[in-house]
């Protein structure tokens, strides 16, 4: 072998010791985090761990006691002495043992309470904070993230991080209690008794820390499949008309038979590490008894040491075995502690992108004018390919502006743009000359509001759906909402009225009345600025124009813009402009627009004259 080849078999063990060391340190590191969380919680933790602690002790006495009472039973049935005095003599020491049972029973019934009190507080604060992330975290960070995988997040992996403190650190001090007092007292007692019988703590030591490394990495790899399957399901429950209308129930029974057989395998690659190192360990146990009892019984038969003693040893073994067992459940408690609180603070650590600025100050309107200064905009981690370019408009108060173009040109980019659910990533966006960078959200998204293409609805009454912006609203005001959207008459005609409940995402009411619901439920915002996303499209042309005259009513007090296909939505708006490929490529009124006989023209044409394009 050359020096070359050398060198790179070097760098590349080099290269591996240096990621499992950074894999080491993590883990490390998101234990830590884990632990630290659980002792906000003194009063629990330290009831938690006394109780821990005095069980441990109580459990170390019963050897002892035991052995003791072998010992006088052994003494007064060698001295002769009668039954009902050797029965009465024997009496003292099982009371005793009676008592210290029912005591150990009973502190480790408190550590389990206790020890459960801890990490039901923390999965609670880890599920305010989880969800309090969630609202948080911008637009393009659920651009790019499956609601599956957070919802497996915010389940399964918050429930891995809320078992570590009973599972894991409890189970460290009651291991370490017993082992440790355990083998201090039987070396006391005989030296070589107590180093045989101790002689399987180390082999316990290597085979679980050799497991712990497989585990991690076994459980990641178990919820990112498991991330898959909530995915699968959670579409197909989604679109669960959609697979029935196309009689697709045994291709999807198929995709998520598949994922949930990989998530199957790996559960059971975790059955196989664990079961074996725990056979493995609990193996080593009893060997290192049987020679316990070899060895002990050649020392009992040479008299060197008493029965008592030799009973006290197997009781200490036969407490030392739960420990034993636990060795193994306690190292896969801190792998899947480990692999959960890694992607769970992975989220919770993620950089809020829109956010407040240090000195941010409430929005404050005075003019109500709506500035476009040489915007661009790009989307994050898609090649940095600019969606819009060089984009300037303004709309005064009482001004609509109609917003049109073919697919993909970045209409309903400019839409999102104005509430900052997304920031520009050239140029700037103002209200009255305010930088809407430089203005609290709160008061911006109470100022602006977006309706939105997609028609969302919560399962709840109607009434509050319509009322979700300002919950408090009095029922007129609710009501004048519907009749600007035309669909108060509806809503009344119902056998409920506005306290109807509308089903999983308002699938009780047809999409022009879901689209309708929502225009009633941004007008109860009064804002300064309202953003029609092509929010019109499901609705039939008669109530699109008696929708389109309250606008006209609605818009005198702000700003209107409006987007949308069909040219008759907004031929009446102060100013079109017409995107195509990320810019302005045509401006102007709708008498305008057609004289220019553009790019507008050629698709009033289309629209109107489909017969003569043809």
């Amino acid at each position: 072998m050359n020096s070359d080849a050398v060198g790179s078999a070097t760098n590349a063990l080099n290269s591996l010791t240096h990621v499992e060391a950074a894999r080491w340190g993590r883990d490390l590191s998101t234990l830590l985090r884990i632990t630290r969380m659980n002792f906000r919680h003194p009063w629990q933790v330290a009831f938690a761990m006394g109780s821990t602690i005095m069980a441990a002790i109580l459990q170390l006495l019963i050897p002892q006691l035991l052995g003791r009472a072998v010992d006088q039973a052994q003494t007064a049935i060698g001295g002769g002495v009668a039954g009902s005095a050797a029965g009465q003599a024997l009496w003292t020491p099982a009371l005793l043992l009676l008592a210290v049972s029912a005591l150990r029973g009973l502190f480790t019934m408190a550590q389990n309470y206790f020890a459960e009190a801890v990490g039901h507080h923390v999965a609670y604060e880890l599920r305010l904070a989880y969800y309090d992330k969630i609202q948080r975290l911008s637009f393009s960070f659920h651009d790019r993230v499956h609601s599956g995988d957070l919802i497996t997040i915010g389940m399964l992996d918050l429930q891995g991080v809320r078992m570590y403190f009973s599972t894991a650190l409890v189970r460290v001090v009651l291991l370490t209690m017993l082992i440790g007092i355990g083998a201090y007292m039987m070396i006391s007692t005989d030296p070589m008794l107590g180093l045989v019988a101790l002689s399987f703590v180390p082999f316990v030591a290597w085979r679980s820390s050799t497991t712990q490394l497989r585990l991690r990495a076994t459980w990641l790899d178990l919820y990112e499949r498991l991330s898959v399957l909530s995915r699968v399901m959670k579409e197909n429950l989604a679109g669960i008309r959609v697979v029935r209308a196309f009689a697709a129930q045994s291709y999807e029974m198929l995709k998520f038979d598949r994922a949930s057989k990989t998530a199957l395998g790996l559960a059971k690659d975790l059955v196989d590490i664990y079961v074996p190192s725990t056979s493995a360990m609990t193996l080593s146990f009893f060997f290192a008894m049987g020679l316990v009892l070899w060895i002990g019984g050649n020392k009992l038969v040479a008299g060197e040491i008493s029965v008592g003693t030799m009973a006290t040893f197997l009781t200490f073994m036969t407490i030392l075995q739960m420990p034993v067992r636990q060795i193994g459940l306690m190292v896969n408690a801190f792998a899947r502690a480990s692999s959960c609180g890694s992607r769970l603070f992975g989220l919770l650590d993620q950089e809020i992108t829109i956010r407040d600025a240090l000195n941010a100050r409430p929005l404050e309107i005075s003019e109500g004018t709506l500035r476009f200064h040489h915007v661009s905009f790009a989307y994050p981690n898609v090649e940095n390919r600019a969606i819009l370019k060089n984009l300037s408009f303004e709309a005064r108060r009482g001004e609509t502006i109609a917003i049109v173009g073919p697919q993909g040109s970045g209409k309903s980019t400019m839409a999102h743009l104005i509430p900052r659910f997304y920031d520009v990533t050239g140029g700037a966006i103002t209200l009255d000359g305010q930088d809407i960078r430089n203005v609290t959200l709160e008061s911006l998204r109470k100022a602006v509001a977006v309706v939105q293409q997609d028609a969302f609805l919560f399962t709840t009454t109607i009434e509050n759906n319509i009322a979700y912006g300002d919950p408090w609203a009095k029922r007129q005001r609710i009501e004048h909402a519907g009749e600007f959207a035309q669909l108060h008459d509806y809503i009344l005609g119902l056998p409920a009225g506005y306290e109807t409940v509308v089903g999983e995402r308002g699938v009780s009411l047809s999409g022009g009345q879901r689209q309708r619901l929502t225009i009633a439920r941004t007008m109860m915002l009064r804002p300064s600025v309202v953003v029609f996303d092509d929010s019109m499209a499901a609705i039939d042309a008669g109530t699109e124009q008696r929708i389109r005259a309250a606008t006209r009513r609605f818009a005198k007090d702000r700003v209107t813009i409006i987007i949308a296909h069909r040219l008759s939505a907004l031929m009446h708006a102060d100013q079109i402009l017409f995107v195509d490929n990320g810019e302005i490529v045509e401006r102007g009124k709708h008498e305008e627009l057609l004289a220019k006989r553009g790019r507008y023209r050629a698709l009033y044409d289309l629209q109107t004259r489909p017969g003569d394009i043809i």
